[in-house]
């Protein structure tokens, strides 16, 4: 196996299909457009190819000074225990820390905590567990909008 490892978005089609293999998008209802608009708006990618199959992912959101996030870090299931998220993961610190970038965050499954730890990560303590919004379905195609306009 020879992964190689690249700082450039994959093609909409290969992170759909890797994208496909979390479960995901049930959730979300990304169509491949938005999916690649999210990784082309992201400031680091890490994509892991073994020959041209996209087999691992990874990026990162920031501010570019205080805050960066992780997200969509994903290793095909054949190919995981082998290093790749590790590699992955790794990169995209690296990539935070030369930026300077201050606090760097992430989400992550209960059963994938052991993995972030093993890689420097910590959870927030309980007195400070952070917040995530949840956004209900908007009933018809655009959300009420109040007016801004002041009242006379």
């Amino acid at each position: 196996m020879n992964i190689e490892y690249r700082s450039q978005s994959p093609t909409k089609e290969r992170f759909t299909a890797l994208f496909g293999t979390t479960g995901w998008n049930h959730q979300y209802g990304a169509t491949p457009e938005e999916l690649l608009r999210a990784v082309t708006n992201s400031q680091f990618v890490i994509a892991a190819y073994d020959g041209e199959e996209l087999v691992g992912f990874g990026r990162v959101v920031t501010d570019g000074v205080l805050h960066a996030m992780i997200y969509d870090m994903i290793v095909l299931p054949a190919y995981q225990n082998r290093g790749i998220g590790k590699h992955i993961l790794n990169a995209l610190v690296v990539k935070c820390r030369e930026a300077s970038i201050r606090d760097i965050q992430l989400f992550c499954a209960a059963n994938k905590r052991r993995f972030y730890e093993k890689n420097g990560f910590e959870a927030r303590p309980p007195n400070a567990p952070g917040m995530q919004y949840r956004q209900k379905a908007w009933k018809g195609s655009e959300p009420h909008r109040q007016s801004t306009k002041p009242r006379h």
